[in-house]
């Protein structure tokens, strides 16, 4: 923070003046000290200033699942399905067999080839600004 200058001229820091008195009693009926703390008549810290935010934050935020309460949780338990053995029989295997038979490789391959690429460079210029005219000023 800037330095203020006093009437009499002299500079005045108050960031500097405010860390310096921060655990000093606030003026007030309060029982705090400068930082926030909740203090006892001796000046000694009770309730510190971040239990008290937290405490205000806990009660405030409506999503009670967002809240962090000090809870044991039951542990989760897994429904784990036992191993599947995925051998295959021999009616199995010629049955798949004869599905990759009807599949034409040479037809994908065909079906491959028609697709052509061509450059950026040869791409048509659909968003091609139309030509504009200057009209002539007539007097």
């Amino acid at each position: 923070m800037a330095i203020h200058r006093t009437a009499l001229g002299k500079g005045l820091d108050m960031t500097a003046l405010a860390a310096k008195n921060e655990r000093v009693r606030a003026v007030g009926n309060m029982n705090v000290n400068a930082r926030g703390d909740i203090i006892d008549g001796k000046g000694d810290v009770v309730v510190p200033v971040t239990k008290r935010v937290s405490d205000k934050y806990q009660r405030s935020v409506t999503n009670r699942a967002a809240n962090v309460i000090d809870r044991k949780q039951a542990p989760i338990e897994v429904d784990i399905a036992p191993e599947e053995s995925f051998d295959l029989t021999a009616e199995e295997l010629a049955l798949e067999a004869e599905l990759e038979d009807e599949v034409d490789i040479e037809e994908l391959k065909a079906a491959e080839a028609e697709v052509v690429i061509k450059p950026a460079s040869e791409a048509p210029d659909f968003f091609e600004p139309e030509p504009t005219t200057k009209a002539k000023k007539t007097k």
